[in-house]
């Protein structure tokens, strides 16, 4: 039986980021350009992002002034309940600049520095993700309704498609692009779709054997990691270590560990 305060945090998370896509998708502007840069010229925000962020902010803080918040725009608060809300208010900046329609809003909320809420809205695809700890993944989308989600069985390694993402600071890049070509003989193939909460949320669904990237943030990786274990995937980073900024890793049972084993060997975790 679902938790209420769970229940309570999942129906909040599914209202934020459905608004916060309907906001993305529906009031984009023709002549959208960007508003700031991050970690190098080419790591942009919008004003899109900014809106949005402030959307979902402002709904929490409406309906649980006691939370805290960590947002990617900027948006951080300690509270005092003891739940942090972990927003990304659109993961996949650059697709939604370019017109691209792989990008996500990405809403996660910890209870005691534990994720137990989950919710990827993806609405060019019409399909909003969602988990709760402990109660299956889900998917539910215009077309198909709702359905509880399990990740593919696994295949040999060499049969698997795997996703990746690229860093913003050239360096960083170039050794992921090193890292890449020698993992693409090794696969099925390689995959880069450019919104690493939509990957996580793929694996999921069966839709990716396995998903890797390094330079993450907590906003990135919060709700769809949850959403992938929940459906059975195994998730971390380094052996041993949880998902992290130096390295992510979500994979069907029997993919996540050779992966794994691979990234380590190849250095994928640093210059």
């Amino acid at each position: 039986m679902t938790d209420p305060l769970h229940a309570d945090l999942l129906a909040l998370a599914l209202e934020a980021a459905g608004r916060a896509g309907a906001l993305l998708r529906d009031g984009r502007p023709a002549d959208l350009t960007v508003a700031a840069t991050k970690s190098s010229p080419i790591d942009v925000v919008t004003e899109m992002d900014i809106a949005a962020e402030k959307l979902i902010t402002g709904l929490i803080a409406e309906r649980r002034p006691d939370d805290g918040v960590l947002g990617e725009e900027g948006a951080s608060t300690e509270g005092t309940s003891g739940v942090r809300w972990v927003i990304d208010p659109l993961d996949g900046t650059v697709n939604y600049l370019y017109g691209l329609p792989t990008w996500a809003v990405s809403v996660a909320a910890e209870q005691d520095g534990e994720t137990v809420v989950g919710v990827v809205a993806a609405p060019m695809r019409g399909e909003t993700f969602h988990a709760v700890r402990g109660g299956g993944a889900w998917l539910s989308g215009a077309q198909a309704g709702e359905r509880r989600l399990a990740c593919r069985p696994a295949p040999p390694l060499d049969q698997a498609l795997v996703s990746t993402g690229f860093n913003y600071v050239a360096e960083v890049r170039a050794h992921q692009a090193d890292v890449a070509q020698r993992l693409i003989p090794l696969l099925r193939d390689i995959r880069r779709g450019g919104s690493a909460a939509v990957d996580l949320c793929d694996v999921a669904a069966g839709r990716l054997d396995g998903y890797y990237e390094r330079g993450l943030h907590p906003w990135d990786l919060a709700a769809g990691d949850l959403i992938a274990r929940e459906a059975g995937a195994l998730t971390g980073g380094r052996p041993g270590e949880r998902p992290s900024g130096d390295l992510a890793i979500a994979g069907s049972p029997g993919v996540f560990e050779p992966l794994q084993r691979l990234l380590e060997d190849f250095g994928a975790w640093h210059d």
